[in-house]
């Protein structure tokens, strides 16, 4: 038989529809829709990224460097590629009368922004404000209790609020904000004496250019000609690498559990490709009688699967693309995409590619099952059913497995991890079969109940044809994936509200002259007597060599490893007498206190065994241009989770006497402390320090993990309907012999309470097994990803977790019970003359 006269009997045999391929049609609809719209939305925002690089950066190129403005000299050389548009970036205090709000305040040049708009509500698009004039943040003002035309202090300068800020065009590339945004004139902290000598701030200095320069290599430009500076440089082909990885990643992982909830569908596709081809057995045996061989009836119904297979991915892709706008209008105020319809080439290919494939793997056993029956044995399969042949499929399925690892691997930015989540994944699946052909097993051991409808209940769970473990792998995986996400979401949560609270301070306090850290705790003591103030040296350097004396390892020139963070960039440096608290020394000795010897560091551990330095190594800091070296006394192990003060690098005292600085601290209140005069005292005793509040960078915190956990959620409700679709799928596979039962136990003298009873025990003890199951696997990853990945405490709310359980268990009862109530209208006696 030729393809095409194939074909013609497949088009034929499906010209009514699709009927008997509906559950192929709706686990693929499911799978391929979730992965069109996971794809479609993370390259909408990606290209978002991408073509918006210059508002969102604010210009081609910028350079960033710690407590200074660019001198001439680096001035100069970034002039020669086009107009420079600097700026500051710092921490600070806006007061009122009434009220006092940590900002984070943003200095910017007259021709700010250099790309992109900045609009201000009801006055349209402006530029930077007046020298006496503030843009304000919404929250801002509404924290201060300002409206346009009102005044507020801003360390020692008086501002006018000129306006509310509506849209700021390169808030991304901010990154996280410790307040709310503060937009001012360039000459306005310098006024107001925010940025002296060893003050904590930030001069971003951006750069439009006037030909066709190529940013990566200006930026390489830059750290040749001054190799010494440690220069923050971004790029537009990078202005929120944050945000581009976060995007990245997430979308890779929520990929990944789509293409997992795919997999649960392909159970439900294996179902009703077996239960298409029982329908069709008597065909199948007339085509064999008549002459057609075993590869005429694979072609005959792979053309008829295909075509189903096609129309169910086309109608999934179709929903993705449909779908895709409104997931990015909830996204819109917080990434850059377009709520208009998204077309992704490449993302539809894929999620079009991963369902064929699985399509393949799951409908290719039992059509190779017919495929290599005779007629005969087709004929009598009621009585004599066909036994499972998985020879013939190893190939097709072979394939396939190996398609769908490529394809996961080779489009992923991160190979290594796709790699270890298909194999957990495929890992998990075998378990909860495995878990299901034990159950089956077990039930057919158990003891016979004396209640009837118990009994008959456990025998349908392994009877012929039960598809128990199908349904225990489907169902479990939704369900424990369910279990999962709650047990880490209320998990996270707890560690932020309980334990973070406990060990994190209340305010962080940066700037405070050396000169007046009395007067500071006595502020402080003024409003809350019982308060614990810890006050530390700050100073930002960047590391310039370490290493032996005579074999000194220039850091400019190593390469980037993420190890060795410690040594990149500018990094916040401290000088102490005393082991900081919550340290432990684990190699060399502690300098005793009041040394004034040659000047000595500590390093934390983990980054001295990284970057391979060792106790009598040299380090040389550049601060503030000027260069200090100190001898390794020590390493030692930092609690990174007491969120107090913790630097990599901590010196002797006598080390940094000479370099301009101010000192910070942290301010711990007593549990009902009503410290609401605090900042208000602060700010009118230190105008030029800024407070940063604890309070509301862990609710921002939280509400960034109730919308990650959100989008995690979507994804996996996906394997829950697909795993309800195998059910609905092995009900109606198994509609014959079920009713069969029925209509038998009717005449016996059953009714339909007892006969509904019965489908509720059935499914109950199955919810049962499924609760085991899904409450096992779920909490033991949820506590793999608590304890080992983020190093947490196992705080999970057990209430949480058993509702989103019970929810659905619940679910899936009520979809079981509503599809068996049309077996309970069979009628006996019509029912039992078809027979």
């Amino acid at each position: 038989m030729t393809w095409s006269t194939a074909f013609t009997i497949a088009r034929r045999d499906l010209a009514s529809g699709f009927r008997g391929l509906r559950l192929l049609l709706v686990c693929l609809f499911l799978g391929v829709g979730a992965l069109a719209a996971i794809g479609s939305l993370t390259s909408a925002i990606e290209r978002g990224l991408a073509t918006q690089g210059q508002a969102i950066l604010g210009g081609d190129l910028e350079v960033e460097v710690w407590q200074r403005a660019l001198n001439e000299e680096e001035t100069a050389f970034l002039e020669q590629y086009g107009t420079l548009s600097p700026g500051y970036r710092l921490q600070a205090m806006a007061s009122t009368p009434d009220a006092a709000v940590p900002i984070e305040l943003k200095a910017v040049a007259d021709n700010y922004p250099l790309y992109g708009q900045l609009l201000i509500e009801g006055q349209g698009a402006q530029g930077a404000p007046a020298a006496d004039a503030a843009w304000l943040a919404p929250g801002a003002a509404e924290r201060l209790g300002v409206t346009p035309g009102d005044t507020i202090t801003i360390g020692t300068a008086q501002l006018r609020v000129a306006g509310i800020i509506a849209d700021e065009p390169d808030r991304l590339s901010e990154g996280f904000a410790l307040g709310q945004t503060v937009i001012v004139a360039e000459t306005m902290p310098a006024q107001a004496g925010l940025v002296a000598p060893g003050s904590m701030f930030q001069s971003k200095t951006r750069i439009a250019f006037t030909g066709n320069a190529d940013p990566d290599a200006v930026a390489e430009a830059l750290e040749e000609r001054f190799p010494a500076i440690a220069f923050d440089v971004r790029t537009r082909n990078r202005a929120s690498p944050g945000a581009d990885r976060f995007v990245s990643r997430m979308g890779e992982f929520l990929t990944l559990v789509g293409l997992a909830a795919l997999v649960i569908a392909g159970i439900g596709i294996g179902g009703g490709v077996n239960s298409y081809l029982e329908a069709r057995r008597n065909a199948i045996a007339t085509f064999k009688i008549l002459g057609a061989t075993s590869s005429d009836i694979a072609r005959i119904y792979a053309l008829e699967i295909g075509m189903a297979a096609l129309a169910g991915a086309g109608a999934g892709l179709l929903a993705g693309v449909l779908v895709t706008p409104l997931l990015a209008s909830a996204l819109g105020s917080l990434l850059p995409v377009t709520t208009d319809f998204v077309f992704a080439p490449w993302a539809l290919v894929r999620a079009l590619l991963f369902g064929l494939l699985v399509a393949l793997v799951f409908a290719a056993p039992p059509l190779m099952r017919a495929r290599h029956f005779p007629a005969m044995a087709l004929m009598r399969a009621r009585v004599s059913p066909l036994a499972h042949q998985w020879r013939g499929a190893m190939l097709p399925v072979g394939l396939g497995l190996a398609g769908i690892v490529a394809l996961a691997v080779a489009g992923s930015n991160n190979p290594l991890l796709s790699t270890l989540f298909l194999a957990g994944a495929a890992a998990m699946l075998g378990l909860l079969a495995l878990l299901g052909w034990a159950i089956r097993r077990l039930s057919a051991r158990l003891p016979r109940a004396a209640n009837p409808i118990l009994r008959a209940a456990l025998a349908n769970l392994n009877r012929p044809g039960a598809a128990t473990g199908a349904l225990v792998t489907a169902l479990g995986f939704g369900l424990a994936a369910f279990v999962l996400l709650a047990g880490v979401q209320s998990s996270l949560d707890a560690n932020i509200q309980r334990s973070v609270p406990a060990r994190a301070p209340d305010y962080f306090v940066l700037d405070i002259p050396r000169a007046e850290v009395q007067q500071f705790r006595q502020v402080v003591a003024g409003v809350a007597p019982r308060a614990s103030v810890e006050v530390v040296p700050t100073l930002r350097g960047s590391i310039v060599s370490y290493g032996p004396a005579d074999r000194q390892t220039v850091v400019a020139t190593m390469d980037d490893r993420e190890e060795t963070w410690g040594l990149r960039g500018e990094r916040g440096l401290t000088y102490a007498d005393a082991l900081p608290e919550g340290n432990a020394v684990t190699s060399g000795t502690w300098w005793e206190q009041g040394y004034s010897g040659p000047p000595l560091v500590s390093v934390d551990e983990d980054l001295a065994a990284a970057a391979g330095i060792a106790v009598g190594d040299f380090v040389t800091v550049n601060v503030l241009g000027v260069d200090f070296t100190a001898q390794v006394a020590n390493t030692r192990r930092i609690d990174w989770e007491s969120l107090g003060f913790n630097n990599v690098w901590v010196f002797s005292a006598n080390t940094f006497a000479q370099a301009p600085h101010n000192l910070a601290a942290t301010i711990e209140l007593p549990p009902g402390t009503q410290a609401g005069g605090l900042l208000r005292d602060l700010v009118r005793a230190f105008p030029s320090s800024s407070v940063i509040e604890v309070g509301p960078i862990l609710s921002e915190a939280r509400t960034i993990l109730d919308q990650v956990s959100l989008a995690i959620l979507a994804a996996a409700s996906v394997a829950v309907l697909a795993g309800i679709a195998v059910l609905l799928g092995a009900i109606a596979a198994a509609r014959a012999a079920r009713i069969y039962d029925s209509v038998v136990l009717r005449v016996l003298g059953a009714s339909r309470g007892q006969l509904l009873a019965l489908q509720f025990a059935e499914f109950g003890l199955l919810a049962v097994v499924l609760a085991g199951v899904a409450l096992a696997l779920g909490t033991g990853l949820a506590w793999l990803v608590i304890t080992q990945m983020f190093d947490f405490d196992w705080l999970p709310d057990w209430t949480e977790i058993l509702a989103v359980l019970g929810g659905g268990l619940a679910m899936v009862l009520a979809f079981a019970l509503a599809a068996s109530l049309p077996l309970l209208r069979a009628r006996p006696a019509q029912t039992l003359r078809s027979l």
